[in-house]
């Protein structure tokens, strides 16, 4: 079991850039791409840094954040587009969960 939260992606509004996990490359590639725009247009909104965590129990976080003197990072905006897609994209984070579970965690389904 992992003890540490694990890293699925990430997008960086500062430096333009996406990743993801090479844990993840199993993954179909239209879920790697939904995620891609999932991230990319969060942080296009919003500005900061979006990264999608699984914690030790498999959950899977949003984890927002921005640099000190950021004045153009809409804190309120990012809490709102969060509730947002945790809504819009239940489907997709469940699955993901899921995955995460049962081939990272060997829990049973």
């Amino acid at each position: 079991m992992y003890e540490e939260k694990m890293i699925l992606c990430g997008a960086n509004s500062y430096e333009q850039k996406f990743y993801l996990n090479p844990d993840f490359e199993a993954l179909p590639e239209n879920i790697k791409d939904e995620l891609k725009i999932m991230c990319v247009l969060f942080t296009e909104d919003v500005g900061g840094t979006l990264t999608l965590v699984f914690e030790e129990n498999g959950e899977l976080m949003f984890e927002v954040s921005s640099e000190e003197n950021d004045f153009f990072f809409d804190e309120i905006g990012s809490h709102l587009k969060i509730k947002e897609l945790q809504r819009t994209k239940e489907e997709l984070l469940e699955a993901l969960q899921l995955y995460y579970k049962v081939f990272f965690l060997g829990e049973e389904v």
